[in-house]
């Protein structure tokens, strides 16, 4: 059963230059209690996506068309402020840099209080307590009754990535939306910030995603895959079809320029070279008229310039659907 899907997002930023059309009939869905991921290069609308569940996008962007499923709910995004009262509750939302997120003029105790004041109203002083130092143990902090006293500003990133999660733990929303959750953490910690994520998952029931441009963490992590390019979705499915049996261009290319520790080595390290794709992204104030990729798809048809492909399915029944003519039977 589908809990959450998005259905043909269009995003357009009203800039000095022009309209920038940032995405573009962009749809995805969500199984219960599943991870996606969603990724593409920088540039390609994932934190847009992002941004626009939780109605944070900036002033001078505008949701042009685009519906939200959640649950037996159904929300119009076209319309201003249509999911604020989501927000903490039934959505949340860990960002990158949890340092500028955490007020640093409060304590762990306050964030954590004030999310228990909004979403568990009538709980006494000990009670909420009581919660706070349960969220910071699951979330594996060290000493939670010390860290409750400390400032954000006293803690390092990966344990103020702790507390956010904690946040949203308390918050039990069904839809978190981690956005590049470890970007600033080494990578002993980004396991670790990884792991109490899907511990998360397991311990409250709600659907993630996870925004990123690392295909093996969502290779690792995630259930499902959604892959973005200069605004569209290209390819989705299960990380097994996607990352096992890749079928877009694209998604090729994204897993060519991965290296891994078992990637072949040249003896000498100048003649080591990193694959990078081709090109260069199409621009978002005049996209092209037929098949975003095409300027950089060494197997483009004449006909990739002249339509849209539509989502062919790989198989019949599949969940696995690409936007390429390749796939056209």
């Amino acid at each position: 059963m589908t809990r959450i899907a998005l259905d043909d997002l269009n995003i357009s930023f009203a800039t000095k230059g022009g309209v920038h059309r940032a995405i573009r009939n962009l749809s995805l869905q969500l199984g219960t209690g599943r991870i996606l991921g969603l990724v593409g290069e920088s540039g390609s609308g994932k934190s847009t996506v992002a941004l626009a569940l939780m109605g944070l996008l900036a002033e001078n962007a505008q949701i042009t068309k685009g519906g939200l499923a959640l649950g037996k709910d159904s929300f119009d995004l076209a319309q201003p402020g249509v999911t604020a009262h989501l927000r903490g509750s039934r959505i949340a939302m860990i960002f990158q840099d949890p340092f500028t997120t955490l007020n640093p003029a409060f304590t762990v105790a306050a964030h954590l209080h004030e999310v228990l004041l909004q979403r568990r109203r009538g709980r006494t002083k000990a009670a909420r307590k009581a919660a706070a130092l349960d969220a910071l143990q699951a979330v594996g902090l060290p000493n939670p009754a010390q860290i409750l006293k400390r400032y954000p500003f006293e803690l390092s990133g990966g344990m103020r990535q702790r507390v956010s999660i904690a946040m949203a733990l308390l918050a039990a929303p069904e839809l978190l939306i981690a956005d590049e959750p470890t970007t600033a953490l080494d990578a002993s910690v980004e396991a670790q910030v990884l792991q109490q994520l899907c511990a998360l998952r397991e311990r409250i029931g709600c659907s993630m995603i996870i925004v990123t441009h690392a295909l093996g963490l969502v290779a690792k992590y995630c259930d499902d895959i959604a892959v973005m390019y200069a605004g569209e979705m290209v390819e989705t499915g299960t990380v097994a079809d996607v990352i096992d049996t890749p079928r877009h261009p694209y998604t090729k290319a994204l897993l060519a320029c991965e290296l891994t520790l078992t990637s072949p080595r040249k003896d000498r390290a100048l003649d080591n070279r990193f694959q990078m794709v081709a090109g260069e992204l199409p621009s978002p104030f005049n996209p092209p008229q037929g098949c975003v990729f095409q300027s950089r798809c060494a197997a483009a048809m004449p006909r990739c310039a002249q339509s849209l492909p539509p989502a062919y399915a790989v198989a019949p029944d599949s969940r696995h659907q690409v936007r390429c003519f390749l796939e056209a039977k």
